[in-house]
């Protein structure tokens, strides 16, 4: 690739014609914005002389002999993307043909260096850095363009077909992306900023921050797509259902519902109701059904009294439980203590204590009864 002259003139030269073609775009702004929503250009808005600017400066064209005066597609995409219209804006994922400018401005940028052209040099980074800048920013409208679609839920098309479209697009667009990242290799950018400390900057510290916050964003839209996609499928689901239902009733007018309660097999969509339990008593008036009553009563279980100690005791020695007395107690002090309040005046606690010697006034509890405190 031969390296850029950077002469003062072949500057000078640019900066007039791109200040010039700016100007024109500044000056008959109105009438190129109805053009860009018309998708057609009003020639009688223009003088001739006008016009021939505006052909020159590549703003407008003629796509065909017969056709219109319109906005150069480079054009329209920049209003699009100033004005975040969707049904035009469109999401570049091609990261091939960027990495290999990259590629190309790099091997430019060396070649320089190594042949001491450092005005050249410096040149060829201001070239690389922008095409960096490019690629991270290229990532970065596709994601505000996906967001605005996201926010707007699909707002700029008005039937749900078109809401389910537009989703699936943009889906596939996001893919393209997702592979577009998988692309860069860093491995191959830190090798080609090896042993220079600015294009190690540029091609591996910023662009790398760059490109994982881009990816993370990318992965929430595409959680946020599927979500809404799923949201418009059931939409349409319910839509063809009442649809379907509309033309089925216009097709049939006299058409009259079935009793569905009065069938014995309900549909499930119906049968949505839980069943109801008559209540059943004893008929003492029907002579005929005395004997079997009778019966019944007999084969119930008799009560059995129960004498109750003034002292009930809760032992379980008999179930040999593992545990040592002491922690009974303790669990049973500790399960009290841990109750509210006013559910510890409904329980009367008693300790058996006793001293622990005779010379040692510590009193040990012995045994814990417990019981409901006395109406």
């Amino acid at each position: 690739m031969a390296p850029l002259d950077p002469t003062p003139g072949i500057a000078s030269n640019l900066f007039n014609t791109g200040a010039e073609r700016l100007a024109l775009l500044g000056k008959y702004h109105k009438q190129l914005m109805q053009g860009y929503l018309d998708g057609y250009v009003d020639e009688t808005a223009f003088s001739e002389g006008a016009l021939k600017k505006l052909i020159a400066a590549r703003i407008l064209w003629r796509p065909d002999e017969q056709q219109p005066l319109a906005l150069r597609p480079l054009v329209s995409e920049l209003i699009a993307s100033m004005v975040a219209d969707e049904n035009r804006r469109q999401i570049n994922a091609d990261v091939a043909e960027k990495l290999e400018q990259i590629r190309n401005r790099v091997q430019a940028y060396r070649d320089a260096q190594y042949k001491g052209d450092y005005a050249v040099a410096e040149l060829q980074l201001q070239r690389l850095t922008e095409h960096v800048h490019d690629l991270s920013g290229q990532f970065e409208e596709a994601i505000d363009s996906l967001w605005h679609r996201l926010n707007s839920d699909f707002g700029f098309v008005s039937s749900l077909e078109d809401k389910i479209r537009e989703n699936e697009r943009a889906q596939k667009q996001l893919r393209r992306l997702l592979d577009g990242l998988d692309l860069l290799d860093f491995t191959e950018l830190i090798e080609l900023s090896e042993g220079n400390n600015h294009l190690r900057k540029l091609l591996v510290s910023q662009l790398q921050s760059q490109l994982s916050s881009h990816h993370s964003s990318l992965l929430e839209v595409q959680k946020r797509l599927v979500e809404l996609l799923a949201k418009f499928r059931q939409q349409q689901s319910r839509s063809l259902l009442i649809s379907n239902m509309v033309a089925f009733l216009r097709q049939h007018p006299k058409y009259q519902p079935a009793d569905y309660p009065n069938r014995s097999e309900l549909p499930d969509l119906f049968n949505q109701a839980s069943a109801i339990r008559p209540q059943a008593a004893i008929a003492l008036d029907k002579a005929s059904e005395r004997q079997i009553l009778a019966e019944l009563v007999r084969a119930l279980p008799r009560q059995v009294a129960v004498t109750l100690s003034d002292t009930p005791s809760a032992s379980f020695s008999e179930l040999q439980l593992p545990w040592d007395s002491e922690i009974w107690r303790y669990q049973i002090l500790a399960k009290y203590q841990a109750l509210p309040v006013a559910e510890k005046q409904i329980f009367q606690l008693q300790r058996e204590e006793s001293p622990a010697s005779a010379v040692n006034s510590l009193f040990l509890i012995r045994d814990i009864s417990i019981g409901l405190q006395a109406a």
